[in-house]
């Protein structure tokens, strides 16, 4: 199993806890609480999961060439 996905189900069990903590809080509900708290963060881990693939493939790119400005160059611009 990818470290991706491990990290993808703690993140979802955290937001679970807590998206029905928050919801239970706000509604005196149970039924009502388990619903938000199921439907809100499933969406938001498979954005998360997606989020992270997005940013490896960015990180693994080459880095940028950068233009270098040098002291004599500087010399100019003053």
């Amino acid at each position: 199993m990818s470290l991706d996905l491990i990290k993808t189900g703690t993140y979802l069990s955290i937001h679970l806890t807590v998206g029905f903590t928050v919801a239970y809080l706000m509604t005196g509900s149970i039924a009502l609480a388990g619903g938000i708290a199921l439907v809100e963060p499933v969406i938001n881990a498979v954005a998360f999961f997606f989020h992270e693939k997005a940013w490896k493939k960015i990180q693994a790119r080459p880095p940028r060439e950068t233009y270098s400005v040098s002291r004599y160059d500087q010399a100019a611009f003053a």
